[in-house]
């Protein structure tokens, strides 16, 4: 997931467009001429000094640089939703923001005002990860103003409900369907759909002002070797398991060398011990992916795109079929391996920072992540110690001397798990307060 925060003194589409238009993989073709040798030339100078553009989540608190002359924007206000009795008691507005030459990347977006003060509350720009997902599953099943109602799936199309646990209530959102390809965003030739996260991490630096937050974020490569120890150490392997894949794989559990047939066998009946588990959350049932929570969910639990109709759904001229996440079908590079590098960057710049990680996740290890934080070798100026909502122990928290905190609870996608508890970690974080 990834955010980008800013502080407008007013929201108008030609703003949005102009942070979507400049955060946009193909946005150096497409920035206005006189802007274009300043921005190569800083790409130059400053390659990349922010994370993977999929593993963090930005945080700007600073004035946005604005090209609206360079954006075709259209969008459109949305009164009433199916599944959704009377008018909705939001602001909301969808539509495509037109990027890249010619406008040949289409990208979709969500933009929810905030219901407390949008004038002045900041503004988040939410990314859903993979890369390729969509981020109508942040909006309805984790931190939008609109969810499902939890209720037996007839097959009717199902009833949405307004969220009380909505992060709208103090901040405006983006939800934007990134890279293209995704969700609902397209591109007009196939030369367009090509994308990377070096290109997208470039343009959010330019914008990097205050602060970041990163959520089960994929930081380095190895990191999934964590996935091992984790699983011992909650009791999903037994410890003969454990000791024998340590002495026969060395320490590294997935990039096998095809002739380590002991290790092999190792890893197979490690994948046989949680084939029975959700690795998002290991104490949910078992469901396919991208279904929602299914304690929410009463008889038969359906995948998002079911629930919606949109696995069915064709729209003419642009993205053909829906897919709650493309996957391997996305033509998206991944090449920044080691984000660790950046993180020091940020910190040696003064950079707040919030890291929340699910501690019942298995496919990022909240152990992979403390892993790395320590690497930046910076003292702890509070120590782990239980955070607290509404008198019961949400997770565990400990905040270093480069100003950033660490914080567990949850499952991979923490705000689908925790919804209370989460609502009150960004409101302490973005106040300033300790967890």
């Amino acid at each position: 997931m990834l955010i980008i925060l800013h502080e407008p003194s007013e929201l108008s589409i030609l703003e949005i467009s102009s942070i979507i238009e400049v955060l946009e993989f193909q946005v150096f073709e497409r920035v206005c001429a006189e802007r274009r040798k300043t921005m190569v030339k800083r790409k130059q100078n400053n390659l990349v000094h922010c994370c993977n553009l999929f593993s963090v989540l930005l945080v700007v608190v600073a004035e946005v640089i604005h090209f609206p002359e360079c954006v075709e924007a259209a969008g459109a206000p949305v009164k009433f939703l199916p599944g959704f009795q009377g008018p909705l008691p939001l602001e909301l507005e969808t539509g495509y923001i037109g990027v890249g030459d010619s406008d040949d990347v289409q990208l979709f977006y969500y933009f929810i005002k905030s219901e407390s003060n949008p004038k002045s509350d900041p503004l988040i720009l939410w990314l859903i990860g993979g890369p390729g997902c969509s981020s109508i599953s942040g909006l309805l099943l984790e931190i939008g103003p609109i969810t499902f109602e939890p209720a037996e799936y007839n097959g009717s199309f199902p009833s949405l409900v307004l969220n009380p646990h909505t992060w709208t209530k103090v901040v405006s959102f983006i939800f934007l369907d990134l890279p293209v390809g995704t969700g609902f965003s397209y591109a007009r030739t196939s030369e367009a759909r090509q994308s990377d996260d070096l290109q997208a991490s470039d343009h959010a630096y330019q914008f990097l002002r205050k602060g970041y937050l990163l959520g089960n974020p994929a930081t380095f490569h190895g990191e999934y070797n964590y996935r091992i120890s984790y699983a011992h150490g909650v009791g999903l392997i037994s410890d003969e398991l454990f000791e024998s894949l340590k002495r026969n794989c060395k320490g590294e559990y997935f990039d096998i060398h095809p002739r380590n047939t002991q290790c092999w066998n190792d890893r197979q009946t490690y994948d046989q011990m949680l084939g029975g588990i959700t690795n998002a959350h290991i104490l949910e049932p078992k469901c396919e992916f991208a279904s929602p929570r299914p304690q929410k969910w009463i008889g038969q639990r359906r995948s998002l795109d079911e629930m919606l109709y949109l696995g069915r759904l064709r729209c003419r001229g642009s993205i053909g079929k829906w897919k709650r996440c493309a996957g391997d079908a996305l033509p998206y590079q991944k090449i920044i391996g080691n984000s660790i590098p950046y993180h020091a960057n940020l910190s040696v710049k003064g950079y707040r920072s919030l890291i929340y990680s699910g501690d019942h996740d298995t496919m990022i290890p909240y152990t992979s992540t403390e892993a790395w934080i320590r690497s930046l070798n910076y003292s702890i100026v509070d120590d782990w110690r239980p955070w607290i909502v509404d008198g019961q122990v949400a997770g565990y928290t400990r905040t270093y001397s480069n100003k950033m905190t660490f914080a567990t609870g949850g499952g991979h996608t923490a705000p689908e798990y925790k919804p209370v508890e989460c609502l009150a970690m960004l409101r302490r974080w973005l106040s300033y307060q300790p967890l």
